[in-house]
């Protein structure tokens, strides 16, 4: 059973959107198993400090490596992947989520303040991964995309599997335009072909349309199919 196990300072946060829809019933039925490790419970003071001011000056708090490191140890297998929720790290895609599908479990630290020591990072060979170039306030909510793109690769935990194979990415393209009824709406019609019943065609139409939508939203994705075709 593929396992997620996060570490976070806010564990009332979890499951949230994870138990609903799908993925609840995923869970309710042992598909996919959630784990929150409250970071907190690893701090030896009385007052549970989690976090300290960085050598060096510098505003904001770092995680301090000593609670960390012992959240992660007494939690945490040998040969087990760690992930730290990072705006410095590996970009997060459709790739590396499908990598992930592929783990027993993955354990993702949910950062806060200024980040983390840098030797917690070394000494636990934890791999930095981003979901796009921007802050958050957190790695909690970072964490909840890394989970759901994952989990609609899992065998059982998406109604119909042969849906994700039409999706944006997954053929290296993002996905062509949907129509459902009515068939006018404020007089705009659905496409002729996808009235046709011409299988074929449709299949065309729908190559033709995800190509230019790529080539013309995403420039680098686009270059990487050409790049793909051409082998």
């Amino acid at each position: 059973m593929w396992t997620a196990r996060v570490f976070t300072l806010y564990p009332e946060i979890f499951p949230g959107p994870l138990n609903k829809g799908l993925y609840g019933k995923a869970l309710e039925k042992k598909v996919w198993n959630l784990e929150i490790v409250n970071i907190r419970d690893s701090a030896g003071d009385k007052h549970k400090t989690v976090d300290d001011t960085p050598f060096g000056g510098g505003s904001g708090m770092l995680l301090k490596p000593d609670v960390l490191g012992k959240s992660l140890d007494i939690n945490i297998k040998k040969g087990e992947r760690i992930f730290y929720l990072s705006p410095k790290g590996k970009k997060f895609d459709q790739k590396v989520a499908k990598e992930l599908s592929k783990e027993a479990n993955i354990n993702l630290i949910c950062g806060h303040f200024e980040g983390v020591d840098e030797r917690i990072l070394d000494t636990r060979n934890i791999e930095e991964i981003s979901i796009g170039d921007y802050i958050l306030s957190g790695g909690e909510s970072a964490s909840f995309v890394v989970i759901d793109a994952v989990l609609r690769l899992l065998p059982g935990v998406l109604g119909n599997d042969m849906s994700k194979k039409d999706e944006s990415f997954e053929d290296g393209l993002l996905e062509y335009p949907q129509y459902t009824k009515p068939q006018i709406w404020e007089k705009k019609s659905v496409p002729e072909v996808l009235l046709s019943g011409d299988h074929a065609k449709i299949k065309d139409w729908r190559l033709s349309q995800s190509k230019d939508i790529t080539r013309r939203r995403s420039p680098d994705l686009w270059k990487k199919y050409l790049d793909k075709e051409k082998k």
